[in-house]
């Protein structure tokens, strides 16, 4: 079901003396926003919009009936949010058409911690809106090969998810991602091709999916108490993966860059990760996330 939200985007539209019309965006529109994200040779296949665009409040920036820019936002819980898809077309970039997708979709907002991960042609624009840098991700993809096992401390294990275990699952992501997500995490789950789940004397304390996404399949969120629970998740889902294109996109400060590249995941793009308002909380102790879903979604 979708995120609860207090403050639903207006319906009307915004008509600027270019001729450039803001407006709510619908499922209809999901053909034109796909054909603008590949115009950027970004990956997303429509499945990926379709998925993402469940969860989403989104506007599109609309010249001449066609689709020119796009921008959507996540609504999670009364006091949370993630920006992202905010795409506009090369041919009618330079006409603040990016800032006037996102002054429509912060309104609103006040009061939340806003999330994204902004290219490095964007960062200046979430600047000026107030956003601050709070880390780096490292997207890394190509062909996974077989990884040796990662050891586990004794009493710990990998084993597949049941089927009854979502809701520990939501809490991990809760908690590490600082943010409720349950409705996204069982949207995974259920288009996922594997959920592993690092087991501890009987206790949950981590979990990574596998699923496609863009070029082949995507490994994430990861979350794990520590690097070496991570990279065991990791590893696992790699290996199952091996001989296919996958991608991965950490948390820069987990220190896993080079072990990725050592099993066929190079590095090829850092986004920084940015907030506006309050930073998101994360227990000292507890699940951490190595991996996250999707730049767009956090």
């Amino acid at each position: 079901m979708p995120p609860t939200h207090s403050a639903p985007l207006p319906p009307g539209t915004f008509i600027a003396d270019d001729g450039v019309v803001l407006r709510a965006m619908t499922s209809e529109d999901l053909p034109q926003a796909h054909a603008l994200s590949a115009e950027l040779r970004w990956p997303h296949r429509p499945a990926d919009w379709e998925q993402v665009f469940a969860h989403a409040e989104g506007l599109v920036a609309e010249r001449d009936g066609q689709v020119v820019g796009t921008a959507q936002r996540w609504l999670w819980g009364p006091d949370h949010a993630t920006i992202g898809l905010v795409i506009v077309s090369p041919a009618c970039q330079g006409r603040r058409i990016g800032h006037r997708l996102m002054t429509a979709l912060l309104d609103g907002l006040q009061g939340r911690t806003v999330l994204l991960h902004a290219t490095t042609e964007g960062r200046g624009l979430y600047e000026r809106l107030g956003f601050v840098r709070t880390g780096e991700v490292r997207q890394h993809q190509g062909m996974a090969v077989s990884t040796p096992l990662i050891a586990l401390a004794r009493g710990c294990r990998l084993r597949p998810a049941g089927l009854n275990e979502a809701q520990a699952l939501h809490n991990l992501d809760a908690q590490a991602r600082g943010m409720p997500r349950p409705a996204l995490i069982d949207d995974l789950l259920n288009q996922s091709e594997a959920c592993v789940v690092l087991d501890c004397d009987g206790e949950q304390l981590g979990f990574a999916l596998l699923r496609r996404f863009g070029r082949g399949h995507a490994i994430g969120p990861v979350i794990a108490p520590d690097v070496q629970g991570a990279k065991a998740l990791i590893a696992h889902l790699a290996g199952m993966n091996a001989g296919r294109f996958t991608r991965i996109d950490i948390d820069f400060d987990s220190g896993m860059t080079e072990w990725l590249e050592s099993i066929g995941l190079p590095r090829v793009d850092a986004p920084t990760t940015m907030v506006r308002g309050a930073p998101l909380q994360s227990p000292a102790e507890g699940p951490r996330l190595f991996a996250i879903a999707t730049q767009a979604v956090g």
